[in-house]
């Protein structure tokens, strides 16, 4: 959650316009509130404002925000209100300390009560650290020395950025459990929470690991540990995104993102033969293979467990990670699990393989963000090539990640040759399967934007497929969304299907479509209004959102998109923003 950006340069500049610009690419991290603290002469110059970075932009004159070192953050509240004193960055009560945050400081109200005599102007567990800097500093410690000391005091996550009006030609650093990233440009230093806002800068990077510090000037950088020994680190190339992070002519991300999965699917075969063929001998010789993820990729994980039991006959665990610590007995070394993530930053994930590596586990993961925490914790991981995703509800990634997993399940029956060839005409499809929905998902929303109650079931793969319809649209529309396996509806949630209940049935022409007739039929049966998603039409149906025909195994990559595009509708119908959904952020970086 939360982005930070901050930069450090030899020469004075539009500060508070390179900060903006950087806090447009995070935005998608929180939109409650924005701050930018510049150091301006000797004093630090603040600006803060509540609501999205439109809001700031109309309250605040970035130009007027000179400088030659500043910090930023857009907010994702967890400790406080949305208010403009809850707001980052905070500041010291002598005015000379600047912070921002991005994590949870589990020991904060422990360290408050030691802190006698300061005044707490906001809520956060933010300001605490803040507070005691400026204590350390007082007690005749450096910048740097207060910095580390603090560090060891406080429990939890973090991404910490800070600067120093006394010091104003360094920034400093710091990474626990929540995403950082420095980039190294000509007379330039940057920190954000990822590449995105670095990419307008420099393709060089460097990854901070937890437990490290960082002092950044403008043409250096020094990295420690917790206990100030001197740390090597690489400079990494990071590559300039396939596609813009821009709308372009789009009204919306979420948009903009479900239209690309024509290309982002083609994108996903160009893995390397060898690193899909290593999945798979790696699923092939684990004794027990578990795959964790948490949301939309949860979903993915679902179907591919479907997917690999029916193409190759090959039994896997889905666990969510958020419960992994509760389901961990019967990990042993042997074993294999296999991270799935759109970020790679998701805290839950990284917290379970932290515990996975303990155990001696391997860890493969498939990710889109190169470089990203998940990736360089696991011993092998795919990119899944799907571009940026700034949308908080994810689309193309979702597609994309199941074109991975379809794959390491051809590899493992020897035919991922083949299976690639026959993958190969997704894209097409993908297409027709956009042009046919876009218009009739717009008005079918219409008709759906005032119900209470919307029910998605389907059996077999379908079954994750409606968990992902139902997510898709709860998460921006806010109506109440339900994904079950269409059997389970007999068993409790029959009881609320009365008259005009949308009940909408993943059912393509596969081998499951009969029983999932049946099932649509019964809910027709007590009043439902049944929206089919399939290739055949049937006239229990009231609506038909068509796909087009296709090998009986690639129909959930079809059968999502009329599912992502009719969430989208919803919400745009029924007056809400799809890219910014409320209490939700895109990456997960806190328990």
């Amino acid at each position: 959650m939360c982005g930070i950006v901050g930069f450090v340069s030899e020469k004075e500049e539009n500060a508070g316009k390179i900060l903006f610009d950087g806090l447009r690419k995070l935005e998608y991290r929180g939109y409650d509130s924005a701050g930018i603290a510049v150091i301006s002469g000797d004093s630090i110059n603040l600006e803060k404002e509540i609501g999205t970075l439109d809001d700031f932009e109309a309250a605040v004159d970035v130009d007027e925000l000179n400088g030659k070192i500043g910090i930023s953050h857009t907010r994702w509240a967890t400790h406080g209100g949305v208010t403009k004193l809850n707001a980052h960055p905070h500041v010291s009560q002598d005015g000379n300390i600047a912070i921002v945050h991005n994590g949870i400081i589990e020991n904060y109200q422990e360290l408050k009560n030691d802190l006698k005599g300061v005044k707490f102007i906001s809520e956060t567990d933010t300001e605490v650290i803040v507070a005691l800097m400026q204590k350390e500093i007082d007690g005749g410690n450096d910048f740097f020395e207060a910095f580390k000391k603090v560090l060891n005091k406080i429990e939890g996550s973090y991404a910490i950025l800070a600067i120093n009006a006394r010091q104003p030609g360094v920034m400093l650093a710091a990474k626990n459990e929540s995403p950082l990233i420095l980039g190294k440009a000509l007379g330039k230093m940057f920190a954000a929470s990822d590449s995105m806002p670095l990419l307008m800068h420099t393709s060089e990077v460097i990854y901070l690991e937890d437990g490290e510090i960082a002092k950044l000037m403008a043409k250096s950088f020094e990295v420690f540990d917790l206990k100030g020994n001197k740390i090597a680190k690489t400079i990494s190339k990071i590559e300039t995104h396939i596609e813009s992070s821009e709308k372009g002519m789009y009204a919306h991300f979420m948009l903009k993102e479900i239209m690309e999965q024509p290309n982002s699917l083609k994108r996903s075969l160009q893995q390397p033969y060898g690193d899909v063929e290593e999945f798979a001998k790696a699923i092939s010789q684990a004794r027990g293979v578990m795959l964790i993820a948490c949301g939309t990729a949860l979903h993915a994980a679902i179907a591919g467990q479907y997917l690999l039991d029916r193409i190759a006959q090959k039994h896997v665990n889905v666990i969510n990670a958020s419960e992994f610590s509760y389901l961990q007995t019967s990990l042993q070394k042997n074993s294999l699990v296999i991270a799935i993530s759109q970020s790679g930053e998701t805290a839950d994930v990284i917290n379970a393989l932290k515990k996975i590596k303990q155990k001696g586990a391997k860890v493969y993961s498939i990710v889109n963000v190169e470089g990203s925490s998940i990736a360089r914790m696991s011993d092998k991981t795919i990119g899944i090539k799907a571009g940026p995703e700034i949308g908080v509800a994810s689309t193309k990634a979702f597609t994309s990640q199941l074109s991975i997993l379809y794959q390491i399940a051809f590899a493992l029956i020897g035919k991922l040759e083949e299976g690639r060839k026959e993958m190969d005409k997704l894209s097409g499809l993908a297409r027709l399967c956009l042009d046919m929905n876009l218009d009739k998902t717009k008005a079918l929303a219409e008709k759906l934007a005032n119900k209470r109650d919307i029910y998605f079931i389907g059996r077999g793969i379908n079954y994750p497929i409606a968990l992902e319809g139902a997510l898709k649209t709860k998460e921006i529309s806010y109506l109440h969304a339900e994904g079950m396996a269409a059997g389970e509806l007999k068993h409790g949630t029959l009881a609320l299907v009365e008259k005009g209940t949308p009940v909408i049935a993943i059912n393509p022409n596969d081998f499951v479509h009969a029983e999932t007739l049946s099932n649509a039929i019964e809910t027709k049966a007590r009043g439902a209004f049944v929206i089919a998603i399939s290739d055949k039409n049937n006239p229990v149906y009231d609506e038909l959102l068509s796909i087009p025909g296709a090998s009986e195994e690639f129909y959930p990559i079809l059968g999502i998109i009329p599912l992502q595009l009719l969430a989208y509708q919803l919400a745009v119908v029924r007056g809400k923003n799809p890219d910014k959904p409320r209490n939700l952020a895109k990456s997960v970086t806190v328990k």
